[in-house]
């Protein structure tokens, strides 16, 4: 067993997100909006009829310094992890990244933005952006300013919540993106302390994950549901998990020593056409978390990030089923 590189898939979440960074740090993404969690993302997306539109720019103060940007941007372009960011706060997309778009539950919204990439520049220049957005390991910054104002986050520099409003403030909706981060963290809490209470407050629980043919486990800020049940929930995690993946967000195992991984309750993620088989082996049916029906299974694909419409999912997912 070893640590090896996550895919670049994975690198790109939290998440996880999927598939964060903790809020003493100064951190990223997050997979979040001030609408009530049953919101579908179509609901969410849907920018406020009575709010008067601003005209003009301003100055937002990225970590690269000062950027001009549109007081009412309406034609945003997403390069990395923030799409549901920018549609939980009723931001128009016309492109985002692959894997939005590969999101089931943002296919409403999404259906006719295009998928777009860095280095399809030709493309975005067609889309005529007003704004694009990215992660800081984006290429062709330089000429992608040229297209339009371009700023660009490092992922895990802030934490997933300010990384949210941090994206309200680029937005010019600095006051929804609060008022959705205090009732996230106020739900998050409430649903964290009746989950202790039912399952008890040492009960560990481990968030795992399939990738094609490897097998990961998480620490506390990679998206997957993992700031919620760690750092919101303050839920517990096995020591295993703590010693190998907490400091880098994530750790590959090998299906032999799932068992030392597993906590008390396990968060299966799982990416489609991955290798399962381990989980027809006697070591992984005996498992205590799996022979005790304590395995809730979730499609990778939607619970990979940690944007408010992926977060207020999780939230909903884990109170369902911990407490249902």
């Amino acid at each position: 067993m070893k640590k090896i590189i996550v895919p670049f898939a994975l690198a790109l979440l939290l998440i996880l997100a999927a598939c964060g960074g903790k809020a003493d740090n100064t951190g990223s993404s997050a997979s979040p909006s001030a609408q009530p969690s049953s919101a579908a993302p179509s609901e969410s997306a849907s920018p406020s009829a009575s709010a008067p539109a601003e005209s003009g720019t301003i100055t937002y103060e990225s970590e690269n310094g000062p950027v001009e940007v549109p007081a009412n941007p309406q034609r945003v372009i997403v390069l990395s992890s923030f799409a549901g960011n920018v549609m939980a706060l009723g931001v128009p997309l016309v492109g985002v990244d692959e894997w939005s778009k590969m999101n089931p539950r943002f296919d409403a919204t999404l259906k006719d933005v295009a998928a777009v990439t860095d280095e399809d520049l030709e493309k975005i220049i067609e889309l005529e952006p007003d704004l694009i957005v990215g992660l800081s390991n984006i290429k062709n910054v330089d000429k992608l300013k040229e297209i339009a104002p371009t700023v660009t986050y490092t992922y895990g520099k802030v934490d997933y919540l300010t990384q949210h409003l941090e994206i309200g403030k680029l937005l010019n909706k600095e006051a929804e993106a609060k008022a959705w981060i205090d009732d996230f963290k106020a739900r998050a809490a409430t649903a964290g302390e009746d989950i202790k209470a039912k399952i008890g407050a040492e009960s560990t629980v481990s968030v795992i994950e399939a990738y094609d043919k490897q097998i990961y486990v998480y620490g506390d800020n990679w998206g997957r549901g993992t700031e919620i049940l760690y750092q919101e929930m303050k839920l517990a995690m096995p020591e295993k998990v703590k010693e190998t993946a907490l400091k880098d967000g994530y750790y590959a195992l090998s299906s032999e020593v799932v068992p030392e991984f597993a906590g008390d309750y396990v968060i299966f993620s799982k990416f489609p056409g991955s290798d399962l088989s381990f989980t027809e082996t006697e070591t992984y049916k005996n498992i205590p978390a799996v022979a005790n029906n304590r395995v809730y299974e979730v499609n990778a694909q939607e619970f990979y990030f940690n944007d408010p419409l992926t977060l207020d999912f999780q939230l909903e997912f884990f109170i369902t089923n911990f407490l249902g």
